[in-house]
C-alpha cells in the first residue's frame, strides 16, 4: 500500500540482464518440480551457493513474473497464472548488482480444464501449506457454513475486524523484497496491504475457495496496493480487506464486494 510495494513490483516485473549459460529440457531440469503442473503450479528446488542471490523467472509470451528464491527454503512453489499455454521457466544467479546469469531454462506446457484451479494453489506469497495457524482459524470460522459465500463472508469479517494497519511497518519497508507470513499477521493482528491480501488468500484457498492476490492501483488509496479477487457464484468479485478494515475502524459501512471499476490490476498471483 506504500512506496516499498511499488519497488517490489517493479523488481518482480523486471526482465533482468542475463548472461547466457545453458538451456535444459523439462526432463533434465533437476531443479524444477512439475509434479503439480496440472494444478497450475511448479516447484523450484535449488541448492546452489547460499552466498549468492537467486531468482526464478516465469514467462508466457510477453508476460513475465520474476521471484526471489529464499535461500533458507529447500523448495518453493510458483503459479502459472497467465492461462493455458507454454511457459519458459528460468533459474538465475546473481553476478553483480542487478546482473544475473542463467543457471538453467526449460519450457513447460500448461493445460487446465478449469481456469480457477491455479488460484487454489499454495505458492510463495499465498503459502497455506505452511500457515498452520491461519488454516486452523479458517477452518474454525467456516465450520457449519454451507456456501462459499458464507465462508468468504466469515473470513472477511474476521480479518477486517481483527487486523489493523501497521503504519510503522509500511514506513520501515521503504525498499527491497518482502514476503508476507499469514501466521505472523494472524498472531500480531497487524500488517500492511500485502499482509492483509496474503492472509485472506491463505484462509480462503485453504477453505477451497479460488482467490487471487492482486497488486496494482485503486482510487481508494494513493499508493501501489494489494487486494483480493474471490471466485463466488461463477464470477470474480473484488475484495479489499485493508481499505475495509480502515473504514470499519472509522465507523463506516462496509460490504464484501468492492467496485471492480475502481481497481486496476498489474500483477496477479
Amino acid at each position: 500500500m506504500y512506496k516499498w510495494i511499488l519497488k517490489v513490483a517493479l523488481v518482480m516485473s523486471l526482465i533482468v540482464c542475463i548472461i547466457p549459460s545453458f538451456a535444459a529440457s523439462a526432463a533434465g531440469a533437476s531443479w524444477l518440480d512439475t509434479s503439480t503442473l496440472q494444478q497450475g503450479t511448479v516447484g523450484v528446488q535449488y541448492s546452489g551457493s547460499t552466498a549468492k542471490r537467486h531468482k526464478v523467472m516465469i514467462a508466457k509470451a510477453s508476460t513475465v513474473y520474476t521471484y526471489d528464491l529464499n535461500a533458507s527454503r529447500k523448495s518453493e512453489t510458483f503459479p502459472l497464472q497467465s492461462g493455458n499455454g507454454s511457459y519458459e521457466v528460468t533459474l538465475l544467479e546473481n553476478v553483480s548488482g542487478t546482473s544475473y546469469k542463467k543457471i538453467g531454462s526449460t519450457s513447460v506446457d500448461f493445460r487446465a480444464q478449469s481456469s480457477t484451479k491455479v488460484f487454489l494453489g499454495s505458492v510463495q506469497n499465498v503459502n497455506w501449506k505452511d500457515s498452520k495457524k491461519a488454516v486452523a482459524m479458517a477452518k474454525k470460522l467456516t465450520a457449519g457454513k454451507k456456501t462459499d459465500r458464507a465462508k468468504a463472508e466469515a473470513i472477511y469479517k474476521y480479518v477486517v475486524t481483527n487486523v489493523r494497519y501497521d503504519q510503522a511497518k509500511a514506513n520501515a519497508l521503504s525498499g527491497g523484497a518482502y514476503l508476507p507470513s499469514a501466521d505472523s499477521t494472524l498472531v500480531s493482528k497487524k500488517g500492511i496491504c500485502y499482509d492483509y491480501s496474503s492472509l485472506m488468500g491463505v484462509m480462503l484457498r485453504s477453505s477451497g475457495i479460488p482467490t487471487k492476490l492482486v497488486m496494482g492501483k485503486t482510487t481508494y488509496v494513493k499508493e501501489y496496493h494489494a487486494w483480493n479477487e474471490i471466485y463466488l457464484n461463477g464470477k470474480w468479485i473484488t475484495v479489499d480487506a485493508t481499505v475495509d478494515a480502515a473504514y470499519k475502524k472509522a465507523g463506516k459501512k462496509i460490504s464484501l464486494a468492492k467496485d471492480s471499476k475502481k481497481y486496476s490490476a498489474q500483477k496477479v498471483y
